[in-house]
């Protein structure tokens, strides 16, 4: 009979699981033992980093990912992550190590006081079994729900002595993940679309998740909607230069009711079109229009305040669609127009740094951004033309999306060139990261828009009626001197004319190189 650590090296093998990300510590030891040799331990030097590898490499694999955390003091060194991969949806297995059953009367040292609820509420279930032989159980179970739409995290505690103990050997099965759409809703649907003169569709990171992007594209061309961006979406759902596309809904209840007025039905498609940054009042959506909501998430669908909701995996309910929708006739619509060409004597702006890295960077390169001040300026100047190409969090949180980036670049850099867009703020949440990059010798580019501060702070300040914001400049930071103590390639630019140089060099370096971009400075 295989031990439980035995049992699980099996089932994880079966399942895919054989990168793990973690920082270990003395109660998850146990399961190193006799660490198979066709497994990867990727190490982070803190928590939070190791959540956000994980969310990236699992983003981009699509399968989840498992994370190794240290138990009460790792899992909430890890909370700010954990809390981002349950906004983006992120499939993903956490463990984390417990103290021996023996002791845990004795509230031991570095045990974790009811550990199964400190993750909660962001992950979909989590668990400590009852007996060390139910940890593969437990393992498997928290796979499958990870996987099942709406995917998300989830969480098993793991007494330090339960990988000894022996159990019965665990067979993977399969589970249905995708959800299907009613057949029924989607004719109905269909016939709205059908009869609406001016529909308009806005489109989330569901899309790119349920990869959609074909169908939805074929659907908005049909019936010639336009399709607008929903509010703070973590993925690319729709090629930015298409005719059809109008641009990105602000989370402003009022800005999104003026930007849509005019259409008569309005379609989300994997979005929760209403995300909202600040209070609003007034309706949802513009007077006489209606609105059809298409999601695989049915909390998401439950608390949308009006419309309609076909909850389903998108690309499955956007097919059953356009199969019953009738191709219309009428004119193309026409989407937003390029911006102007901005030049060099302007000095080294966000706008010339953003059309700098759209001019020189590999067409299929993928964009990992997390630089909040920035996000309407490259929004205007880097369009996104493909499925797969960008990410950034869906939470809010900083400290996401450089992990996040090593992650992807993990799971992608073979063939494709990984380019991290983050603030000078957001990049000193999770900067550890750096040293996992380099100690993989990932060929990643890392670009910081270095404007001296935490300047999406500066958007607040006519809404909360603030003339000074306080705590929010960050002067003396060298992260090219950061970049070398982690063992990455840096360099700084100061100058308009000396950018696109310095960044075909990064881009071409097959080692992590950081660039720091000294943009105009937080006033």
């Amino acid at each position: 009979m295989p031990t439980v650590r035995e049992a699980t090296h099996c089932l994880m093998r079966e399942l895919g699981l054989t990168t793990i990300f973690g920082n270990p510590g003395s109660t998850e030891l146990p399961f190193f033992r006799d660490f198979p040799a066709d497994f990867r331990y990727v190490l982070g030097l803190q928590e939070s980093v190791v959540v956000g590898m994980a969310d990236g490499y699992a983003q981009a694999t699509g399968n989840a990912a498992i994370v190794n955390l240290h138990s009460a003091a790792g899992v909430g060194h890890a909370m700010g992550n954990i809390f981002t991969a349950y906004r983006n949806r992120t499939p993903m297995v956490i463990t984390a190590g417990q103290q021996a059953r023996s002791i845990l009367p004795f509230e031991p040292f570095l045990f974790a006081t009811d550990a199964a609820t400190l993750p909660e509420p962001y992950v979909k279930w989590a668990v400590e079994p009852a007996r060390g032989e139910d940890v593969p159980l437990a393992i498997a179970r928290a796979y499958y729900l990870a996987m099942q739409e709406p995917c998300g995290p989830t969480f098993v505690s793991i007494p330090v002595d339960d990988w000894d103990k022996p159990t019965d050997a665990i067979a993977p099965r399969t589970v249905s993940r995708a959800l299907a759409p009613d057949q029924k809703l989607a004719s109905e649907i269909a016939s709205m679309l059908d009869r609406s003169e001016r529909p308009a569709f806005v489109v989330g990171f569901g899309v790119d998740r349920n990869n959609a992007w074909d169908e939805v594209i074929a659907l908005a061309e049909r019936h010639q909607a336009l399709v607008w961006v929903s509010p703070m979406s973590s993925r690319c759902s729709f090629p930015e230069r298409h005719p059809l596309f109008a641009g990105f809904l602000p989370p402003m209840r009022e800005q999104i009711v003026k930007l849509l007025d005019g259409h008569d039905l309005i379609v989300a498609l994997g979005a929760p079109v209403f995300t909202y940054h600040i209070e609003g009042f007034g309706p949802h959506i513009p007077p006489g229009a209606s609105l059809v909501q298409i999601i695989d998430d049915p909390n998401v669908a439950a608390w949308t305040p009006l419309g309609t909701a076909l909850v389903c995996n998108v690309r499955l309910g956007v097919a059953a669609i356009l199969e019953r929708s009738r191709p219309p006739r009428r004119s193309a619509s026409r989407g937003r127009t390029a911006p102007p060409r901005v030049n060099a004597d302007s000095g080294l702006t966000i706008s010339f740094l953003m059309q700098t890295l759209a001019d020189v960077r590999p067409a299929d390169s993928i964009i990992v951004e997390e630089s909040p001040s920035s996000r309407k300026t490259m929004q205007t100047y880097l369009p996104i033309e493909r499925p797969q190409s960008f990410f950034t969090c869906a939470s809010g949180g900083l400290g996401h999306s450089l992990p996040a980036a090593v992650g992807i670049a993990l799971a992608k850099s073979a063939n494709q060139r990984v380019i991290g867009l983050f603030g000078d703020g957001s990049a000193m949440y999770s900067f550890q990261a750096l040293w996992t990059a380099a100690d993989l010798g990932l060929p990643m580019t890392i670009v910081i828009v270095n404007n001296g501060g935490y300047a999406a702070l500066s958007e607040f300040t006519a809404h909360f009626n603030i003339k000074q914001l306080i705590g929010t400049k960050l002067p003396g930071l060298d992260f090219v001197g950061l970049a070398r103590a982690m063992g990455c390639t840096g360099a700084r630019v100061e100058r308009a004319p000396d950018l696109a140089a310095a960044l075909r060099e990064a881009l071409e370096s097959s080692r992590p190189f950081l660039l720091d971009v000294a943009v105009a400075p937080l006033g």
